[in-house]
């Protein structure tokens, strides 16, 4: 029979879990879905086909062979409530073994109060959740780029803790004549080693695909993706709403500005007739010396709020 205390437990570990609204199917690590870094979360996560970029290792590990000198990143992400997350990137060629990464994204969502079975006051306790990817990417025909991610999982809940692994495969092709990329990616394949109490959860497993467009006559690259193609649906095609869309636009050699737009989560997170500016997303990139990179994003979840991230990336030549 659950007491008082498991109660709490599963009354915290639920509203953690359902607080991301847009989770389609009942899974576990959900934090995995959050988009991760400023840059890609401005232009709503459509980022698979990108390239030259130390966080495509949080979206597709085959971007990481497009990058053209050592790469750095960190980065801060501020949710609702009290809920942090950072975020750490960082990738490079090593002789011709191929090109080699590691990512790591961690979320705190503050503190809580402990209570006995007599509601007896025993302090606070937290909770967090940390992922920490292990990236392998090469070229394959100069155009062809694939990769894989190892990744490693653990979440703890006061004393409740899961450890997972899972797997991301990645493949990206480049039309340089074209000045344009497409490319697709599994993540999260994996499974629980160990769960929070008895059962084990499935891994929010997420097939994306994705196109990057440079346009010719303007100085700006347009993205455009679908995400979540595995998540469960009564209808087959409903997968197909779960549309993204991204645009950077170059002001000039040191600033660029970016916006996006998530069909899904803005269907998610709509309430009565009022939805505001849900879904969409907008950001600033601000370059200096062709090495040092300074990244903001804002995203708007509607009448629940906003979120707000930061980045500052590095060519380490």
């Amino acid at each position: 029979m659950l007491n008082r205390k498991n109660l709490s437990f599963l009354f915290l570990f639920f509203t953690v879990q359902f607080s991301f609204l847009y989770a389609q199917s009942i899974t576990t690590y959900n934090f995995l879905k959050l988009d991760v870094d400023a840059r890609s979360s401005s232009m709503a996560g459509s980022f698979v086909s990108m390239e030259n970029d130390a966080n495509l290792i949080f979206y597709n590990p085959a971007g990481l062979a497009t990058v053209t000198t050592r790469k750095a990143s960190v980065g801060f992400f501020k949710y609702l409530l009290d809920i942090n997350s950072g975020n750490i990137a960082y990738t490079q060629k090593y002789k011709d073994y191929g090109y080699f990464g590691i990512g790591v994204r961690y979320v705190n969502y503050g503190s809580f109060d402990k209570y006995d079975e007599d509601l007896n006051n025993l302090g606070t306790f937290g909770a967090n959740d940390i992922a920490i990817s292990l990236g392998y990417a090469n070229k394959y025909a100069d155009r062809f780029n694939y990769g894989v991610n190892l990744k490693i999982i653990n979440s703890k809940y006061d004393i409740y803790t899961s450890t997972g692994v899972a797997v991301d495969l990645g493949g990206l092709i480049q039309f340089p004549e074209n000045m344009m990329s497409v490319g697709a990616s599994l993540l999260n394949a994996g499974t629980q080693i160990t769960s929070y109490m008895d059962t084990k959860e499935k891994l929010p497993m997420d097939l994306r695909v994705g196109i990057t467009k440079r346009l010719e006559h303007l100085p700006l690259s347009v993205n455009f993706g679908l995400c979540r193609l595995t998540d469960d649906y009564d209808k087959f095609f409903d997968r197909f709403k779960n549309l993204i869309l991204g645009g950077e636009f170059n002001i000039n050699e040191y600033v660029d500005l970016r916006i996006g737009y998530n069909n899904q989560q803005r269907q998610d997170l709509m309430t009565g007739t009022s939805i505001g500016l849900a879904g969409f997303s907008a950001g600033l990139g601000i370059k200096y010396e062709d090495k040092y990179y300074l990244d903001y994003a804002f995203n708007s979840l509607g009448k629940i709020g906003s979120t707000h991230r930061i980045n500052i990336a590095f060519n380490l030549k």
